[in-house]
């Protein structure tokens, strides 16, 4: 699919990214890049790799090499580790354990060279994602894939957008990106780069063992006062989000154990009823470290989805944001922490998928032998959210009898099938526990588009493995969907309010621990995050750890939709992906009028494909909006 021509958004300036080049070949005469990163600046250059950095301060670069050279360690981003476990890292590199490297506290890009090969790696939430693509005897890499298909030419691919909000329990992107020849390097694996090797990808190996949940949740409860206390050690003033939920109550918590904070409560006059509100005033009374500031969204009239008049005035993100829907609600939240002069934003994102755990942990429990168990968990599951029982049973019954690339199969046959694609309109329960499956916007694809969903479905059959397990899936797929959210997140704070946004429980030692507890343990049905508060009971006050509520925000977003409705017809009637003859716009639209009257829709149906359509709106596609020509001392060194 095509965008050139498409408008250009205000952000690809500031946007933060990293990049490099690796030239494979033996002839080292040829090792310069032509080509570096508009303005960027170099991290590291020897004969065969160089890297550069693209908004990133000088004290977010951390670099050490073994001393007999034969190691080097390059670290890019938050990372917090001490002088002491960064030396030991690059040692352990030399020794040939390149896996501690990735694994160090914080969230950062790690480039690890050891003799002629370097590894290249994000984190494990997908938070700092690693893109690649092969030119000759030359391998380009970055952590965004826009600036390599900018260069390479790339056109997006529509079968990866479309795939993204019709389709759940299926790996869309796996090695992919959202344009067609540029590489992804799934979170949890690194690139390696070798001279007279073809670029590849390898899974970094677990150094966490399978524990219990009793050996782990004191190890949950150090990881994650490391990730806070060190974020705090920088001296700087912090602010944090204070929902009153356990996550961001959690993580201001400990934070105001060790310094003063701005601590932010957003509510409005649909959220004011809600516990949120009354267990954030209870939290900050807790602690007198706490300044307090609660920002009314109502008052200051700000709601979901303003501010998208001009799609050109956006702020431009590597993939498609949810942000944009929120724009105006974030500005007005972060605001007091601008005035205030926080240098860090704390936010509790990712505590679903780190402190709890999918309902299709109850298949995975049933496979490891826990039959009974299982079943327990099941009917518990189906009394606590009110759900009807033989359904969900059937379900897991099917799921447990089929392997994820049959199930897939079929769901690529479907789509391909002759028959309408329907969908009631929201996902009935017993879905939760199935592989995979199609969302309520599945229906607005059309016969061309259904038919790119298929293939892409189709190749991940293809490689799919066959000893996958549900909930192992379902848990990777939502945390690598949140890593993407919050680092469009900091993308858009940082460019817009100059405020880094952080999200502690998404560092990869805390991944690590707590997916090291099996789910079913950490997911109790009819209870509410037992592992936090087994964690932190003590440090974090009692009545938070044994909340058993949590605020819907639909009010909202349908009142949102409401007020901003002509704008997002626009938006779905220029519908790029409709011109492209891949979606039926008139269905999408018909869903936003019937949300504007008030009845049932897919919300976040409408919410990815508006941001989705944005993306594509300001999309920069030409190569000199990123790079620039190298000087003639770096391309002849």
């Amino acid at each position: 699919m095509n965008t050139t021509g498409q408008s250009q958004g205000i952000g690809v300036g500031t946007m933060r990214f990293v990049a490099g080049t690796f030239h494979a070949g033996h002839d080292s005469t040829r090792a310069g890049a032509l080509w570096r990163p508009r303005g960027g600046h170099s991290a590291y250059d020897d004969t065969t790799s160089q890297v550069w950095t693209t908004g990133y301060g000088a004290d977010e670069v951390r670099a050490s090499s073994a001393p007999d050279g034969t190691a080097a360690l390059l670290a890019i981003g938050c990372c917090l580790a001490t002088e002491g476990e960064f030396g030991a890292a690059t040692t352990a590199a030399a020794r040939g354990q390149w896996a501690p490297a990735t694994r160090l506290a914080g969230a950062y890009l790690s480039v690890v060279r050891t003799g002629s090969m370097v590894r290249i790696a994000g984190d494990r939430a997908g938070t700092v994602t690693v893109y690649w693509l092969h030119e000759e005897d030359r391998a380009w890499w970055a952590t965004a894939a826009a600036p390599l298909a900018a260069y390479a030419g790339a056109q997006v691919d529509p079968a990866v957008l479309l795939a993204a909000f019709t389709l759940r329990g299926v790996d869309v992107l796996a090695g992919d990106s959202h344009f067609h020849t540029v590489r992804r390097v799934p979170p949890g694996h690194t690139l390696v780069l070798e001279t007279g090797q073809q670029p590849r990808t390898e899974p970094v190996p677990h150094e966490v063992p399978g524990v219990s949940f009793a050996e782990g949740a004191p190890l949950v409860r150090d990881a994650i006062t490391t990730a806070v206390a060190r974020r705090v050690e920088a001296g700087r003033p912090l602010s944090s989000d204070l929902s009153g939920g356990v996550d961001s109550g959690t993580i201001t918590t400990l934070a105001a154990a060790r310094t003063p904070l701005l601590a932010l409560t957003y509510t409005d006059e649909r959220m004011g009823a809600q516990d949120d509100v009354l267990f954030a005033e209870r939290i900050a009374a807790d602690r007198t470290s706490i300044t307090h500031a609660w920002v009314h969204g109502t008052r200051e009239g700000v709601q979901h989805f303003d501010g998208l008049e001009e799609p050109a005035a956006l702020p431009f993100t590597d993939t498609p944001s949810f942000t944009l829907g929120l724009l105006a609600i974030k500005a007005a939240q972060l605001a007091p922490a601008a005035s205030y002069g926080s240098a860090a934003h704390l936010t509790g994102r990712g505590g679903d998928d780190v402190l709890d755990a999918v309902p299709a942990m109850l298949i995975d429990q049933y496979r490891a032998g826990h039959r009974l168990a299982a079943i327990g968990g099941a009917l518990s599951l189906a009394r606590a959210r009110r759900y009807a029982v033989h359904p969900l049973l059937r379900q897991a019954a099917r799921t447990q009898a089929t392997g994820y690339p049959q199930a897939l199969a079929v769901l690529a046959e479907a789509l391909n099938g002759p028959e309408p694609l329907r969908h009631p309109g929201w996902t009935p329960a017993a879905e939760m526990l199935s592989w995979c499956g199609t969302t309520a916007p599945a229906p607005w694809l059309t016969r061309a588009g259904r038919a790119a969903v298929a293939d892409l479905v189709a190749a991940r059959a293809e490689a799919a493995d066959p000893d996958a397990a549900p909930g192992r899936l379902h848990e990777r797929l939502a945390l690598e969907l949140m890593g993407d959210g919050h680092a469009t997140y900091d993308t858009i704070a940082r460019r817009l309010w100059g405020l880094p946004v952080h999200a502690p429980l998404l560092d990869t030692p805390i991944v690590d621990i707590c997916h090291a507890i099996p789910g079913w343990q950490r997911h109790r049905p009819g209870d509410f995050k037992p592992l936090a508060r087994a964690a932190f009971t003590g440090s974090v006050p009692a009545f938070l750890l044994n909340r058993r509520t949590k605020t819907a925000f639909t009010g909202s977003l349908y009142a949102g939709l409401r007020a901003n409705a002509s704008t997002l017809r626009r938006i779905l009637t220029g519908s790029v992906l409709g011109q492209a003859g891949l979606l039926d716009a008139g269905k999408a639209r018909a869903a936003l009028d019937g949300a504007v009257r008030g009845e049932p829709a897919p919300l976040a149906g409408l919410h990815a494909l508006i941001v989705t359509e944005l993306w594509l709106a300001t999309l920069p596609t030409a190569r000199q909006t990123w790079w620039e020509k190298s000087t003639v001392k770096e391309t002849a060194r």
